[in-house]
């Protein structure tokens, strides 16, 4: 997503530089829950520049949820909860129980395993459709209802959400692994079934997905 960022802060890709040595190095989950909320917070905090100059209306200042406080906010969370939702399915057609995970606790009714996962998608799909969809004008604030507490989307809002997510999971990229072209809804599957394949030691660690 930086790449996108013309105004990019060379201080905050140092800090993300930074903390991501510190989780490889990271000794504890609490401490890796740090690291990862001030990686949040550095990443955030450059978001609203990712929006074109003529769509600076919708203003974005943090991170919020439960619930989310202006449009972009609420666009993050809807597309995160289809996210999650299409690695819980997929999870569960590899084989895994998707609400056993690694980093995310299990509590009941949580789908730790699907929301590990997500963490490594978010960016590449849920994010970059967020902000192609405001930057192409695909949503309005017609688009939106507006309250002292929350913002919600219309039906015409979520539909447009839902149309944006299909067209960047149909979407074909060069996996880094198997060397050609597939939809980022089979890299979904790709990256579920290398996580089995590291965990039985067929592999000798996982790779996450990455683009250039």
């Amino acid at each position: 997503m930086h790449r996108n960022d013309s105004e990019r802060s060379e201080s905050s890709l140092d800090l993300m530089a930074k903390l991501a040595a510190e989780a490889q190095e990271a000794s504890s989950s609490e401490s890796l829950l740090g690291i990862e909320g001030a990686a949040a917070e550095c990443y955030f905090s450059r978001f609203a520049n990712l929006l074109k100059e003529g769509r600076k209306d919708f203003s974005f200042t943090d991170r919020n949820r439960r619930p989310p406080k202006d449009p972009l906010n609420a666009v993050l969370s809807y597309l995160y909860g289809i996210l999650v939702k299409d690695l819980f399915v997929t999870l569960l057609a590899v084989g895994f129980d998707p609400y056993l995970g690694f980093y995310h606790r299990p509590r009941y009714g949580r789908p730790a395993l699907a929301l590990d996962m997500m963490e490594e998608f978010r960016p590449l799909i849920a994010d970059s459709v967020a902000v192609n969809l405001f930057n192409n004008e695909e949503l309005s604030q017609k688009d939106f209802i507006k309250t002292r507490a929350a913002v919600s989307m219309t039906t015409s809002g979520k539909k447009a959400v839902v149309t944006g997510y299909e067209r960047r999971m149909k979407t074909k990229i060069v996996h880094p692994i198997l060397g050609y072209k597939v939809s980022y809804r089979r890299v979904l599957e790709v990256q579920a079934r290398l996580l089995g394949r590291a965990i039985f030691g067929e592999i000798r660690e996982y790779p996450p997905f990455c683009t250039r």
